[in-house]
């Protein structure tokens, strides 16, 4: 029988880990505190492993790219949810007089625009410099109004914009524009060779049939003439005959 001595230090001990447990509770925020009652609980109830459903954590980087417009309407700008005021606070830091390009994917025709951050304007970029954002270029630049087609939201879309490129970059934007108008050349000039080819096809069946008309003919008189092998022969006969007979 244990003594009495015994059982009180392990009532003591009992109540000291029990407050000690408790101040390391209160020292614990709110979220570190709930992890440590479910680790205690799946420990305690002995399961060997206990799953926590992970619901995907949505940023102000996300809404933006879901929310974010080229040009904004008048019903982007009503409409009253948390994320379309982020989105429109964006959207007004932006500069919209020139665009910044990204022109990796050129020869494709894809070019992306986008409007100009304020760092862009204090930098000069897009205006002063080339606006091809790869691109530093600072001489021979010039200014050119893009039709930008480009698809948002699932919807086509069109805006007439200001982009200023340097030669080099120029001739990137309208590199597709310049080889369809080539290509469209080359294909005038291969209907226009085939249509001289069957012209000249055409001109010497024709002179083949005349010269085998003209074969024909030739032949078809000789025949006649061996037809009546006789008669220049029997006017000559005549004529000798006629000293023969008085």
């Amino acid at each position: 029988m244990a003594s009495f001595g015994s059982l009180k230090q392990a009532i003591f001990d009992r109540q000291t880990r029990k407050q000690q447990y408790q101040d390391h509770i209160r020292g614990l925020n709110a979220y570190d505190r709930h992890k440590k009652f479910v680790k205690d609980y799946v420990g305690f109830y002995g399961r060997e492993s206990f799953t926590q459903e992970k619901l995907p954590v949505k940023t102000d980087q996300d809404t933006l790219r879901e929310g974010y417009r080229f040009i904004r309407t008048e019903e982007d700008d009503m409409n009253p949810s948390w994320e379309q005021r982020l989105v429109k606070r964006y959207y007004d830091k932006l500069f919209k007089e020139y665009c910044i390009a990204d022109m990796t994917h050129y020869k494709s025709g894809k070019i992306g625009l986008r409007w100009r951050t304020e760092k862009e304007v204090i930098s000069g970029k897009g205006q002063f410099v080339c606006g091809n954002k790869n691109c530093n270029e600072e001489d021979g630049l010039a200014s050119y109004e893009v039709n930008f087609s480009y698809v948002e939201a699932g919807e086509n879309k069109q805006a007439l914009v200001k982009l200023v490129a340097c030669e080099r970059c120029a001739e990137k934007l309208l590199y597709k524009k310049r080889k369809e108008k080539e290509q469209s050349k080359e294909n005038q000039k291969d209907k226009h060779r085939r249509k001289r080819e069957r012209s000249v096809s055409d001109d010497d069946e024709e002179d083949d049939k005349y010269a085998q008309r003209k074969g024909r003919s030739r032949r078809s008189k000789a025949s006649t003439s061996s037809d009546n092998p006789g008669n220049e022969d029997n006017e000559n006969m005549d004529q000798y005959m006629e000293g023969m007979f008085p």
